[in-house]
């Protein structure tokens, strides 16, 4: 699937307008909070999910009290 959307002004921002289906794919409404992550082929747009984010939080803290340690591994 293949949809195009312009970069729109927004006040003094930019936004994007999100087109009917891609909203029902992404399950968000109006009002609610999207996430955009660099992947290698790109960038993804995903509904946020706090729990998620929380998660992640937790990662990388773990990554850095860890870094020697996982660093070294990684050889």
């Amino acid at each position: 699937m293949m949809v195009k959307s312009k970069v729109t002004t927004v006040g003094s921002s930019a936004g994007i307008i999100l087109p009917k289906e891609i909203m029902a794919r992404l399950h968000v409404e109006k009002g609610d909070t999207v996430t955009f992550i660099e992947t290698p082929t790109g960038i993804e747009i995903t509904a946020y999910n706090p729990e998620f984010d929380e998660e992640m939080t937790h990662a990388r803290k773990v990554m850095g009290d860890y870094r020697n340690a996982l660093k070294k591994l990684a050889e």
